[in-house]
């Protein structure tokens, strides 16, 4: 299990439309597979990072 499925971690979805919200709601049912997480896993791990997260000043402020 990753870092992101532990079941205590649970995300906060911010909007001000009800219809989003109540899209985010439905969303809460939606049960995946491990095949699932493995095609989402396999894709992910297919994507390139590049560049840096934060500009360097702003990097220097994050103690890392």
């Amino acid at each position: 299990m990753a870092a992101g499925q532990k079941s205590w971690i649970v995300p906060i979805p911010g909007t001000t439309k009800l219809h989003r919200l109540q899209e985010n709601v439905r969303a809460a049912a939606i049960e995946l597979t491990p095949g699932d997480l493995r095609d989402i896993g396999d894709g992910l791990g297919r994507i390139k990072v590049r560049g840096d997260r934060y500009p360097p000043d702003i990097e220097a402020c994050t103690g890392r």
